[in-house]
């Protein structure tokens, strides 16, 4: 069954932290370090997620399956460009159309407010979500990072619309 995908309200706040932490802690294993994986702990994870729900710069949507959060996205345009800021899937949804209806819907209502082209940050050791990126259009653009909260480093991606 093909979840919905809707805005998030701060009630979704449960959902969203278990995709969130099974991301970190199932998906992220093996790609990142053991010590970055356990540095997210469930009040970490709480007080990031409150903080990017009552946030009114940008949007938050989900993916919902019959009343269960399986995917989260969160994206916004600033000055004409648009940014993915997150995507998470859950690890029992991959392969099922979740990451790419999100993106997907990110991308439209980007598009909609009149970027013409988007960003996002990936870990760098992520093959499978850069594989991911790559596979709907969008392109690393040669800009890294490392942010202090998760230390490990990013690469950006890109994608114009014609």
């Amino acid at each position: 069954m093909t979840p919905d995908v809707r805005r998030a309200t701060p009630d979704d706040l449960s959902g969203v932290l278990g995709v969130f932490l099974a991301c970190w802690r199932e998906s992220y294993r093996g790609i990142l370090p053991d010590a970055a994986i356990e540095a997210m702990t469930d009040e970490r994870a709480e007080a990031l997620w409150r903080r990017v729900l009552a946030d009114p710069v940008g949007e938050v949507i989900v993916a919902d399956r019959d009343g269960e959060i399986v995917g989260v996205t969160r994206y916004a345009t600033t000055a004409g460009e648009g940014a993915v800021h997150s995507l998470y899937v859950s690890p029992r949804a991959h392969g099922g159309g979740v990451g790419t209806g999100l993106l997907s819907s990110a991308a439209d209502a980007l598009r909609a407010a009149g970027a013409d082209a988007a960003t996002l940050w990936v870990f760098a050791a992520n093959a499978p979500s850069i594989a991911f990126y790559e596979s709907r259009g969008w392109h690393s653009d040669g800009a890294t990072r490392t942010q202090p909260e998760f230390g490990e480093p990013e690469q950006r991606m890109r994608r114009e619309w014609a």
